[in-house]
């Protein structure tokens, strides 16, 4: 399974700070739940990554 392989998967993502200072990305499908935290500088480098993804997806066309 890689990057390009497509699933018949829902999932749902949250996204939002925690109590604790950390930024949560907040995974669930199915009976799997997948916390993942991060600090602000992190959240930050993957919110940049996600921008550069995004603009190389509308590189390639609709």
């Amino acid at each position: 399974m890689g990057i390009n392989t497509e699933r018949e998967l829902e999932a749902t993502l949250q996204i939002g700070p925690t109590d604790q200072g950390m930024v949560r990305l907040f995974v669930s499908g199915g009976q799997t739940e997948i916390p993942m935290d991060f600090d602000p500088e992190e959240a930050r480098d993957i919110a940049g990554e996600i921008l550069m993804a995004a603009k190389a997806a509308e590189a390639l066309g609709p």
